[in-house]
């Protein structure tokens, strides 16, 4: 049997009414609420989304090529013929025109309608020129890269040349030309140097990061050839800095001991030696100088022109006076240097004329001479003007810049062989 309820009065159920419209009209709110916040939180959204940002296309990275100006590889990238002077001049006091290499880089930025608003040129890691757009205006400045000089020992033995020696302890080429210049005063390293002779030199190189950028300065060099020791110090003073013996004699000297950059010699002095023309035994008093068509020679000493001109078997031949009745002669030349002609003054390494092969020549080559008092001279052996000595005031920063830097080739060295350093 189902259990008897009495029924509700009119007071209960006006409550039970009132109660459930109560509920309702919460629930109503409560949903018109979310329905209106959720409609304003879209809303707003569409207000507050960033607008989409238009890409930029990636930068462009070309090489200036062979043969090509600054001003071609801007035009060949398709900047306007009329915008791309304003960018050469802009890079203009921060870049030498004259020293482009065909390899250096060129970066073009431009904005999302190709317009390009940034050139960025590189010779090398650390030399780095970027200019911007400005409105109509191009700005250019220099990159400033950080880098970092640290100090090397580099030593060896002569095998073969220089040059490959050098390279076999993965050194550049600049290298051995930075350190012959060292000694272009003292020793002709186209004639004088010998498989066995010994080299060894604390050495500057630049970083960027791990990067090796290039040589700095050679602060102490040192040449070991048939039993004679040359060495060079670096050392600077209120006068300039350059490199002196352990003595305090500069390196720099009058005369120079080759009239070539470094090369090779094909015929030394001889006085008798059998002419590959004329044949016989014929005196050669000369050094002869092996080296490719053009090549630049200089004059070894400060002087003035004597004769430039034709001389017979001797070809295009220059005569130079200098100082302590001295005079050079420079045989079978292609043609002269700018500016050679008798009686013009000349510089030391002055450019006075260009390997040739005219007159009495079997192939391009430089025929050397020096004439002392009138009197043919050999070259290789002829002891010339000592060079400038350190002033007194000087010498005892000298002496103790000497001392420290041999100290620390002797120390170096040692390390690398494992033995203890001399005392």
């Amino acid at each position: 049997m189902l259990p008897h309820h009495a029924p509700d009065t009119p007071a209960e159920l006006s409550a039970r009414s009132g109660g459930f419209r109560a509920r309702l009209l919460m629930g109503v709110l409560a949903l018109t609420i979310l329905l209106l916040g959720g409609g304003l939180a879209i809303r707003w959204g569409l207000f507050t989304q960033p607008p989409p940002t238009a890409t930029h296309p990636p930068a462009t990275v070309r090489t200036l090529g062979k043969g090509r100006t600054f001003l071609d590889a801007l035009l060949a990238h398709g900047i306007r013929p009329d915008l791309a002077p304003r960018i050469v001049q802009a890079f203009r006091p921060h870049v030498d025109f004259r020293r482009l290499d065909p390899e250096d880089s060129f970066e073009f930025h431009s904005d999302a309608a190709g317009t390009v608003t940034g050139v960025v040129y590189r010779q090398s890691p650390i030399d780095i020129v970027e200019a911007r757009r400005e409105g109509e205006t191009w700005t250019a400045s220099r990159r400033d890269v950080p880098v970092e000089r640290k100090l090397f020992l580099v030593a060896g033995k002569v095998e073969g040349s220089l040059f490959e020696s050098m390279e076999t302890l993965g050194e550049q080429a600049q290298l051995v030309l930075d350190f012959a210049e060292i000694f272009a005063w003292d020793f002709d390293f186209a004639s004088d140097s010998q498989p066995g002779d010994r080299f060894r030199m604390l050495v500057e190189k630049v970083f960027t990061g791990d990067q090796f950028v290039k040589y700095g300065r050679i602060l102490v060099a040192e040449y070991e050839s048939e039993g004679k020791t040359h060495t060079g110090i670096y050392f600077r003073d209120r006068d300039g800095g350059g490199y002196y013996t352990p003595a305090g004699e500069s390196l720099r000297r009058a005369f120079l001991k080759s009239p070539l950059e470094f090369t090779r010699i094909s015929s030394g002095y001889s006085k008798g030696r059998r002419h590959p023309i004329l044949g016989g035994v014929r005196p050669h008093l000369a050094i002869d100088y092996a080296a490719s068509q053009g090549t630049p020679i200089r004059a070894v000493a400060e002087g003035t022109v004597e004769f430039a001109g034709w001389r017979g078997g001797n070809g295009y031949s220059v005569t130079l006076r200098h100082r302590a009745n001295f005079k050079t002669m420079y045989n079978h030349l292609s043609r002269f240097g700018k500016g050679v002609r008798p009686g013009a003054p000349v510089k030391q390494r002055q450019v006075i004329g260009y390997v040739g092969t005219t007159g009495l020549s079997t192939g391009p080559h430089l025929d050397y001479r020096v004439i002392k008092d009138g009197r043919f001279v050999n070259p290789l052996k002829q002891t010339f003007l000592p060079g400038k000595p350190i002033s007194p005031p000087a010498r005892p920063a000298f002496v103790e810049a000497r001392d420290s830097l041999l100290r620390q080739l002797r120390s170096a060295l040692a390390a690398r062989s494992g033995t203890p350093p001399p005392s």
